[in-house]
């Protein structure tokens, strides 16, 4: 990774899974797993959905399965079903799973930076397992996500003040990076955990600045 001053940025905004904590693999076989009551196919598709689409709200992704994979109107007693499927096969391995380290260190070292969590996991979740695993003092500015998109999180973070250029976006999609160009802050890909195949061709392509793994940043 090329060194970066992260002392010129005045917020700091991580994506959860595959950057705080090593998460997708355990999201991406649960998608499978609560969809495979439609059979094989269909829950390997809204698997492969998942994969494709890194960063997005479950919420989007258990629509699609719906819509476009069972081709089925939308209920909202169904889709809360399988959000509350998913969820519970997700929480306790969240508070169990591998998590960054050296957190610490960096959190010293931009002691006077904001921080934030943008993810597409559920908001509630989120919030409950960053506590319990006690995370959640790190983020003074916040800890966001679903059923708000990326988009919708950072926009109304932005237009209330919490976000503060320069910003810097540290995530391991690309639609963490397509949503940082959008609100003009600067990004960092984390390869270690990211569940995107072509990543070294899309940083490559993008000029992106990589890491392995965020304990890298801090150790820069």
């Amino acid at each position: 990774m090329s060194k970066i001053d992260l002392s010129q940025y005045q917020t700091l905004i991580f994506d959860c899974d595959g950057v705080i904590l090593n998460s997708n693999k355990i999201k991406t076989q649960a998608f499978y797993d609560v969809a495979k009551i439609y059979g094989h196919e269909s829950a390997q598709a809204l698997k492969d959905y998942h994969i494709r689409n890194g960063g997005i709200s479950r919420y989007k992704k258990f629509e699609f399965l719906i819509k476009n994979i069972l081709r089925k109107p939308i209920e909202t007693r169904e889709l809360n079903k399988l959000l509350s499927n998913f969820s519970k096969e997700v929480k306790k391995a969240l508070l169990t799973c591998e998590s960054a380290t050296n957190i610490e260190a960096l959190r010293e070292k931009t002691k006077n930076t904001n921080w934030l969590i943008v993810s597409g996991g559920d908001q509630a979740e989120l919030r409950e397992v960053f506590k319990k695993r006690g995370l959640d003092s790190y983020f003074d500015g916040g800890i966001f996500g679903s059923p708000h998109t990326k988009d919708e999180i950072l926009s109304n973070t932005t237009n209330s003040g919490l976000i503060k250029h320069p910003a810097l976006y540290i995530g391991d999609s690309k639609y963490d990076y397509l949503v940082s160009s959008e609100f003009n802050l600067d990004f960092i890909f984390v390869s270690g955990w990211t569940d995107v195949v072509d990543w070294e061709s899309f940083i490559f392509e993008n000029s992106i600045i990589s890491t392995k793994y965020l304990s890298d940043i801090s150790d820069s």
